[in-house]
């Protein structure tokens, strides 16, 4: 009988506890409207809040986030148990965070493959210099660019913009011995272009042949300025981005002639010089008087580059559908 009555005096001072808590958090005033009663309080920065309105209010003033900082300082007189559950809290979510990354699979997977390689080493091959994202990458993902072994050639993943009519298109697998004009015929011609395009792209098809321009973003310069590439409209894909840098798929800026200021022109003061791959051979005398020769990057008639991997059609792709 004695324990009960012990045990029931215990719970009400426990009860009683919490309500003069309660009371306390209650004669605080709302720290954003200032007039009701405080019934919520901050996790992060401790201020006292009346409902929901004045805590969103509190947020969007104050730029609180209003989740509680687990690594602030807490004074030693002031740790208690709770603190110590919160340290202990974080430690695992770190530790559960530092380990689900080494079982994450896209982090895991292979940055390239070796279809990817070739597909790096025949644009390397044509002068041109092929960059690849990690897979996962948006622009990796998209990109259905691949090379036809038999016919020897890239087709290549294009997007178009316009920045004139806010459009953007995107073509798949265009033959890079296309020229850039039998491109932009399907969108801008006057006759053969659809209606319904022709219309949304009313300002290029208006506007004469020779005032269209297309312009490419040069992926790699010097200057803090972003520069382009202007290209020419009766030349190939090929020799269009020969000597330039192509991240996954090249992106094409159709710009009419008014609007050229806009698009800063990459000049070998401003940007790096082309990379122009040779296959000179270098020959030296080794130690022992023995000739010793050397190719310089780009020379692909080594048997282990020349053994890649061929899909039936004779293409070489990248990761699943693109590179």
């Amino acid at each position: 009988m004695e324990s009960l009555l012990v045990s029931k005096s215990e719970h009400d001072d426990s009860v009683e506890e919490a309500q003069v808590k309660k009371r306390k958090l209650s004669l605080a005033n709302c720290g954003t409207c200032g007039t009701e009663e405080a019934r919520y309080r901050c996790p992060r920065c401790l201020k006292h809040s009346c409902s929901l309105p004045c805590v969103k209010r509190h947020k969007s003033e104050s730029g609180c986030s209003g989740v509680r900082d687990k690594t602030a300082f807490v004074p030693l007189s002031k740790f208690d148990e709770i603190n110590l559950l919160s340290d202990y809290r974080f430690l695992e979510d770190a530790s559960r965070m530092a380990d689900g990354t080494h079982r994450d699979p896209l982090i895991l997977r292979p940055r390239t493959n070796k279809r990817a390689k070739t597909l790096v080493r025949k644009a390397y091959k044509f002068n041109l210099q092929l960059k690849l994202l990690p897979p996962g990458f948006s622009r990796r993902c998209e990109n259905s660019t691949y090379f036809h072994t038999k016919a020897d050639q890239f087709f290549w993943h294009l997007k178009l913009l316009f920045p004139q009519s806010t459009a953007e298109f995107t073509q798949r697998r265009v033959p890079d011995d296309r020229t850039l004009q039998q491109v932009l015929d399907p969108y801008i011609h006057p006759t053969e272009s659809e209606p319904i395009t022709r219309q949304r792209l009313a300002a290029y098809v208006r506007a004469p042949p020779d005032h269209v321009k297309v312009f490419m973003r040069a992926a790699k310069s010097n200057s803090t300025c972003t520069r382009y590439h202007e290209l020419d409209l009766q030349k190939s894909l090929r020799e269009n981005l020969r000597f330039k840098m192509v991240v996954e798929y090249p992106e094409f800026h159709i710009a009419l002639q008014d609007h050229c200021h806009n698009y800063t022109l990459l000049t070998p003061e401003s940007g790096a010089a082309p990379r122009v791959t040779t296959a000179t051979r270098l020959t030296w005398r080794g130690d022992k008087g023995a000739s010793v020769t050397s190719r310089c990057d780009g020379d692909d008639d080594d048997e282990e580059e020349e053994k890649e991997e061929e899909l039936e059609e004779g293409e070489i792709r990248g990761d699943e559908e693109g590179v």
